[in-house]
């Protein structure tokens, strides 16, 4: 019998460096038959919904339609890479999951209780172990800014990227047995270093 792999997102605001992480946790013994993914995407359709989520005007969705297109995304990426690995005994590293649509979404006036439900009803796989990247607005900002012309959510304004950190904070204040803060305004290779004991000590 297979024993079924462990379920890891990275979330964090933007800039927070959970692209850089996630480079760096490739490279790692512990997790060099990981299988490695994103949100929104991590699948063929769920890519296509990316496109449509990540670009435009910050307006271009209202926050109902923005909450049924990632949780279209997410199901088929559920269904078509997250649940498959898992049940082969692939632990699955995601940067972002719902956590991140709790975060965003939240802050857009839809209720904490619809996007549960939605949740509940439209994907059944919660993540094992929660890292969550922790940096002030403005520095997360300012790295974003250096790496590509700013999507459609880094465009959201200093007020919503503050209200976003908070976000992540209470997510972690919510559910200390899965979530681990981590300090990500220290070097790389800082944060690499204490995510691994946090992986090593639970995988």
């Amino acid at each position: 019998m297979t024993t079924r792999g462990r379920f890891i997102t990275i979330e964090g605001g933007e800039g927070t460096g959970k692209s850089t992480l996630i480079t760096a946790l490739r490279a790692q013994r512990l997790l060099a038959d990981a299988v490695f993914t994103r949100e929104p995407g991590g699948s063929a359709g769920a890519e296509e919904i990316r496109g449509l989520l990540v670009t435009g005007e910050p307006d271009r969705w209202d926050a109902i339609t923005e909450l049924l297109l990632l949780n279209a995304a997410r199901r088929d990426h559920v269904c078509r890479t997250i649940e498959p690995a898992l049940s082969g005994g692939s632990h699955v590293i995601c940067d972002r999951y719902v956590d991140s649509t709790r975060a965003y979404q939240g802050l857009r006036d839809v209720s904490g209780d619809l996007i549960e439900t939605i949740h509940k009803q439209t994907v059944a796989v919660d993540p094992d172990l929660t890292i969550i990247l922790d940096a002030p607005a403005e520095i997360g900002l300012a790295r974003a800014a250096t790496r590509h012309g700013p999507d459609r959510f880094e465009r959201m304004g200093i007020d919503f990227h503050t209200d976003l950190r908070a976000a992540f904070l209470r997510i972690a204040s919510n559910s200390p047995e899965r979530c681990i803060v981590v300090d990500a305004t220290q070097s790389p290779d800082a944060v690499v270093a204490a995510v691994m004991s946090s992986l090593e000590a639970r995988l």
